[in-house]
C-alpha cells in the first residue's frame, strides 16, 4: 500500500505560515516526519495560489527535495505552478487532480505526458460527483482513461479516484467508494491504478474518532483493490493495520480481527461479528464503525457509545 503523506497542505496554519514566510526548515521537518514513518510520496498541497504559485511551487518542492528522496504529488488548481513545479522535480511526479471537466483535465493530462508524470483523476464531472459506484466508473471510462490515452499518458500512470465522501453527510455512499475502486480493476487490462483521500471519510467526525474511521474504511478499501491512500502517515495504528494485511500478521486479537474484516470485504462476504469479544472495547469499536460504515446504523458523534 503506497501512502500519499498528507500533512504538508495549505489548510494546516503550520504550513499556511510556513510558505507565506518561506520557511524551508519547518516545511523540511514535516517532509521528514511524514517519510519516516512510511510515506511513498508526498504531498505538496499549496491551494489555489493565484499570484505567486509558479514561485511557491518549485520553491516548496526543492526545500523538500533537499531532505528527502520521494517523490512529490503536486497538489494545485494553478497550472502554471504544477508546471513550475514539475521543471525542478528530480523523480517521476504526481499531478493532483484532473477532473472529468475537459477544461482542467486536458491541460492536466497534457502535462502529465510531457513531463512523465502520474495523474490522480477524479471521477466529478462537471454535475458533480455521482452517488453511485456505477456513475464513478462511467465517468472513468468515458472521460478520464480516453483523455490518458488521447495525451499518451499510461493507463499505469492514471491514479483513479472515486471521490471518498464524509460519513457525517453522505454515510449511505460510502459503500459506492468500495465497489467503484472494485469496478475500476475490472475496465481495462492493465488495469489502472486506484487511490484516494482517506481522510474525507472522517471530515467533520470528532477528532477522537477519525483515526478509527478512516483506518477500518482503509481496510475494507484495500480489500477491495486499492493501491494507494492519501491519507496520513503519523497514525501509527493505521501503518500497523497496513502492515497486518500485507503481512497477514494474526498473532494478535485485533490483527485478526482486521484480516476477518478484510477477508470478508474482499470476498463481498458479510462480516461473522461472532468473531468479536464483546469484553474487549478496542474490537467493539472496530465493530461498531464497520456497522456504520456499512449504513446498518446511523451515523452521530456519539455512534461509539451505544
Amino acid at each position: 500500500m503506497l501512502i500519499i503523506g498528507e500533512n504538508i497542505h495549505i489548510i494546516s496554519p503550520r504550513v499556511k505560515e510556513a510558505i507565506e514566510a518561506r520557511d524551508a526548515a519547518s516545511i523540511q521537518q514535516m517532509a521528514r516526519e511524514q517519510v519516516e514513518a512510511g510515506a511513498g510520496i508526498l504531498d505538496l498541497n499549496i491551494g489555489p495560489q493565484r499570484k505567486f504559485g509558479h514561485e511557491v511551487m518549485p520553491w516548496i518542492v526543492q526545500a523538500v527535495q533537499e531532505v528527502c528522496d520521494v517523490p512529490l504529488s503536486l497538489d494545485t488548481t494553478n497550472l502554471a505552478a504544477m508546471e513550475a513545479g514539475l521543471k525542478v522535480c528530480r523523480d517521476k511526479a504526481m499531478l493532483n487532480s484532473a477532473s472529468a471537466d475537459p477544461e482542467r483535465l486536458d491541460p492536466i493530462m497534457q502535462l502529465a505526458a510531457r513531463y512523465g508524470a502520474r495523474v490522480i483523476a477524479l471521477t466529478m464531472g462537471v454535475e458533480g460527483i455521482p452517488t453511485t459506484s456505477d456513475g464513478r466508473v462511467a465517468i472513468a471510462m468515458e472521460s478520464l482513461l480516453p483523455a490518458a490515452e488521447a495525451a499518451g499518458v499510461p493507463v499505469g500512470d492514471v491514479y483513479l479516484d472515486p471521490l471518498v465522501l464524509t460519513v457525517t453527510c453522505n454515510q449511505d455512499v460510502a459503500q459506492a467508494s468500495v465497489e467503484a475502486i472494485r469496478m475500476f480493476k475490472m475496465v481495462s487490462d492493465p488495469p489502472p491504478t486506484t487511490t484516494v483521500g482517506l481522510s474525507n471519510i472522517s471530515n467533520g467526525c470528532p477528532a477522537e474518532n477519525r483515526p478509527l474511521i478512516n483506518r477500518t474504511f482503509l481496510v475494507m478499501l484495500m480489500a477491495a483493490g486499492l493501491d494507494s491512500a492519501i491519507a496520513d502517515p503519523l497514525d501509527s495504528a493505521q501503518m500497523e493495520w497496513i502492515r497486518i494485511v500485507e503481512s497477514r500478521d494474526d498473532s494478535t486479537s485485533v490483527g485478526r480481527l482486521v484480516l476477518a474484516l478484510y477477508d470478508a470485504t474482499a470476498a463481498m462476504e458479510d462480516f461473522d461479528e461472532g468473531l468479536v469479544d464483546a469484553g474487549d472495547d478496542d474490537q467493539v469499536a472496530i465493530l461498531k464503525t464497520y456497522r456504520m460504515l456499512h449504513n446498518r446504523v446511523l451515523y452521530a458523534d456519539s455512534y461509539l457509545r451505544f
